[in-house]
């Protein structure tokens, strides 16, 4: 069928038309994988950069809105992968696609298009979508789950979007989901065989650029799983240790709290994204779900120590709470517009994080400084 419904959990319904892999009919639900076609529907507000954001492992069970209208048209390639090399099987990491306009005209020589690499990997979109009403949606009653259907029907009638409604009642809540188990490396891997400072970098679901920048400024980088025990992170006599991004509530991620618990004072904490909550729920601070995220390439910082704004890219839909922010714990860095914590320090545990993304992929690099404070701070926190 060429036309298909994006169905918010609330009632509401976009039309479209397809793009991507095929998507069940709606009385066809029950049977859905829930990583593909269905998950928490979020807006991006990049004007580019789609193809790292499709394998940004973040956006694991999630519906990815692109509020620039007009999306695909230089095509895709592997090598703007954001996806680490292991996880290659599952490139394409949001569970669907929305746009307004896909396009499919010619392309530079070796490339792909977006169409053909979604349906290549089994993952559906929706394009025609009159995104600007969606994201206005999204932002005014907040990010909710959705699903992507087909209807048996010329449109679709009120007991399909009835059905659509009753697979979205049994689908999980980002608040509360766990999905660690889907993303992240298994056992250890050098990335780096010599170079200094040690990183030890807990892969959570970890962005590619993330190794290359720290790569870049000759950093030794040995990329852990999630699930590494103490004994086993400390036995790579690492000089510091990076908690990366990835998706799912902070929450809920009990075994790597009590791990970063752990290790803090022993050696130099630092933490990107879903890093940073975890290492403010090890602090003793408390996160919550935000209304609608932040996910884009357009988002200001305020550095409360210089007093510098600078422009970040951001993915995230859980914040720290500021009223939780335990003694001794500085807030380095909040977002311009919310006021939203974006960085926190504590100088006598030797650590740092930062909710943004300092490596960008895609989006501006104005914050590109931070992975050098961070080697800084891991070369003299011991002296």
């Amino acid at each position: 069928m060429n036309t298909r419904y994006l169905v918010l959990e609330d009632g509401h319904v976009y039309p479209g038309k397809a793009m991507g892999s095929s998507v069940p009919f709606c009385d066809e639900l029950y049977d859905v994988d829930t990583l593909i076609g269905a998950g928490e529907t979020v807006f991006n507000t990049c004007m580019s950069g789609y193809y790292e954001i499709l394998t940004d492992p973040s956006y694991t069970g999630q519906l990815v809105v692109m509020t620039y209208p007009h999306i695909g048209n230089y095509g895709t390639c592997l090598s703007w992968s954001e996806t680490h090399a292991s996880q290659a099987s599952r490139l394409i990491q949001p569970a669907g696609l929305v746009v307004k306009d896909c396009y499919r005209g010619p392309l530079p020589p070796g490339r792909e298009s977006l169409d053909v690499l979604l349906a290549h990997h089994g993952i559906p979109g929706i394009t025609a979508v009159d995104t600007r009403r969606l994201t206005i949606d999204l932002r005014t009653s907040g990010s909710r789950n959705g699903v992507l259907a087909a209807s048996r029907s010329e449109k679709i009638t009120p007991e399909e979007v009835s059905m659509a409604l009753q697979y979205l009642s049994r689908f999980p809540s980002m608040d509360g989901r766990s999905l660690l188990p889907y993303t992240g490396i298994r056992t250890s891997e050098n990335i780096t065989e010599t170079g200094s400072p040690h990183f030890a970098v807990i892969d959570c679901g970890i962005k590619e650029h993330i190794l290359q920048c720290l790569a870049d400024r000759s950093v030794r980088i040995t990329l852990v799983p999630a699930s590494i025990t103490k004994d086993e992170l400390m036995s790579l006599k690492p000089d510091a240790c990076l908690i990366s991004n990835g998706p799912g509530d902070p929450a809920v991620y009990t075994d790597q709290t009590a791990l970063i618990t752990s290790i803090m004072e022993t050696i130099p904490l630092f933490g990107i994204c879903l890093g940073h909550q975890l290492i403010s729920l090890a602090l003793g601070a408390r996160t919550y779900k935000m209304d609608f995220g932040h996910h884009g390439g357009n988002h200001p910082v305020l550095d409360r120590r210089t007093g510098n704004v600078f422009v970040t890219s951001q993915n995230h839909g859980f914040a720290v709470d500021h009223e939780s922010i335990p003694p001794g714990t500085e807030v380095w860095m909040v977002n311009a517009n919310d006021r939203s914590i974006e960085g926190l320090y504590n100088r006598k545990l030797g650590v740092s994080s930062v909710q943004f993304h300092p490596e960008a992929s895609p989006g501006p690099q104005d914050s590109s400084w931070i992975f050098d404070t961070f080697i800084d701070q891991a070369r003299s926190w011991r002296n």
